[in-house]
């Protein structure tokens, strides 16, 4: 969950990418002679023009190259070193993607120091104006406070307080501390934890909120999430130093101090989202079309028949990002109060007959393609637990393996479900083995999956799978 929000230096990426293209392309025109005369560079057989070949072999892979080697993504704390060995990571992948070129091309009259001097004129270049840029925004933030980040700590913790020294001694880091909360009698922090929400809604000017996630209860950590998401700023965790990194979430290290943020997993691309969000409404309008269309009579009158109430029965449930929505079933129960913390469980008086009948064949489920058409929740993805649910067991499970659960939208079916992990949660070892099949789908998402876990779950349902209470 990474935002770019009231600074210009997110323009400093694009504009590199471009400066390097037209420098590998504008030299390759100056040192090669692809023995061509200039009145066939517009020739129209696009094979017979190398330096058009050339253009478009070597734009395709020297963005496909930087992007595996991450070459683009240096940020304020990266270090030196780390900038350095991947401009020579990158060097190297271009001097092997040129020399390919050239293999293939063997007519191509250019003498092998030519190419030499057009590869160092390149690296020159690039690496020149690379240095400059990162250098140039350091003394920027150092000397004339400029491309500053206003950032808020939460917690006392050793983590928390070398963090607050790191920012403030390090000025061309270009970290602003606005506040600094804890649940503590020190008079140097700003606040208590609870006085830090009406400080963030107060301020809506904070790029980055850090977040000792072990000071925090699981409701703290869910606002904080959720302020980030609507106040669009991002959100990062410091971890207990005597505690292993998970690899759920991504690390940076600033300086020797390892930070963690929600990473941006494969279900989270924007491409991948477009496909997921593509193939979820087309199969919810199948689904309400040629199913609840006549489905929905059919049950209203049964239902009623039985029991006074509604057709439909209405949930509070966590979203992506800790959201709250309201999830949609067919009313299986006796209307009564429903009381926090009292769960359904098998032979439970208040199912009604057809509920049973609808819990077994899990048709009750259905109307939350209606939630899916809505976009709060996806056909397939970690079911959306009870609001007690995640309160109760994200004290039991690893907080970062809960917050990276709830990193995208939840499913009408899942993981999960397919593999025995739905239904009544009778101890903690069926919680904990719903997270880990959550995440295993969030860490190895594909299209494939998706209607793997789909085709699994109607075979599940006309085998007639073990009701879900």
């Amino acid at each position: 969950m990474e935002y770019k929000r009231g600074r210009y230096s997110w323009l400093l990426r694009p504009f590199l990418i471009i400066f390097d293209l037209v420098v590998i392309n504008g030299l390759a025109f100056y040192f090669f002679n692809f023995n061509q005369s200039k009145l066939d560079y517009f020739t129209i057989d696009l094979f017979n023009n190398k330096h058009v070949l050339y253009f478009i072999y070597v734009t395709i892979l020297w963005l496909a190259s930087s992007s595996f080697l991450k070459f683009y993504e240096v940020y304020r704390y990266t270090s030196p070193i780390n900038i350095f060995s991947v401009i020579i990571k990158q060097c190297l992948a271009f001097t092997i993607i040129v020399y390919a070129f050239m293999g293939v091309f063997r007519s191509i009259d250019v003498q092998s120091y030519t190419t030499l001097e057009y590869l160092l004129s390149c690296f020159v270049g690039i690496s020149t104006v690379k240095l400059v840029s990162f250098y140039g925004l350091k003394s920027f933030r150092t000397f004339l406070s400029g491309n500053v980040r206003r950032v808020v700590i939460i917690g006392k913790g050793e983590g928390a307080q070398e963090l607050t020294q790191l920012f403030k001694k390090r000025k061309a880091l270009g970290y602003s501390i606005k506040g600094i909360f804890a649940n503590s009698d020190n008079h140097e922090f700003t606040g208590n934890i609870e006085e830090s929400f009406k400080f963030l809604n107060e301020d809506k000017g904070i790029d980055e909120i850090y977040c000792a996630i072990d000071e925090l209860t699981e409701k703290q950590v869910n606002d904080y999430v959720k302020y980030a998401e609507i106040n669009h700023c991002n959100i990062k965790f410091i971890p207990t130093t005597n505690k292993l990194l998970t690899k759920r979430l991504k690390t940076d290290y600033y300086n020797y101090l390892p930070i963690l943020s929600m990473p941006e997993v494969a279900l989270n691309n924007d491409f991948n989202k477009f496909v997921k969000r593509l193939f979820d409404v087309i199969f919810a309008l199948i689904i309400l079309v040629l199913v609840l269309s006549w489905l929905t009579p059919i049950l209203f009158v049964l239902i009623k028949l039985e029991s006074k109430g509604p057709l439909f029965y209405k949930h509070k449930r966590n979203g992506i990002n800790y959201k709250e929505f309201y999830c949609y079933k067919f009313r299986s129960l006796k209307i009564n109060k429903e009381v926090e913390g009292t769960y359904i469980t098998k032979n439970d008086s208040r199912v009604t007959k057809i509920g049973k009948f609808l819990r077994h064949t899990s048709l009750d489920e259905f109307p939350q393609f209606y939630n899916v058409l809505k976009g709060d929740m996806s056909v397939v993805g970690p079911r959306p637990h009870m609001l007690s649910y995640t309160d109760d067991y994200s004290k039991k499970i690893d907080k970062y393996n809960f917050i990276f659960r709830h990193n995208v939208k939840p499913g009408v079916t899942g993981l999960a479900q397919i593999r025995g992990f739905r239904g009544e949660i009778k101890n903690d070892e069926d919680i904990i083995n719903r997270i880990k099949f959550d995440n295993y789908y969030i860490e190895n998402w594909s299209l494939v999956l998706d209607i793997k876990i789909i085709f699994k779950t109607m075979i599940n349902v006309f085998r007639g799978q073990k009701e879900a209470y």
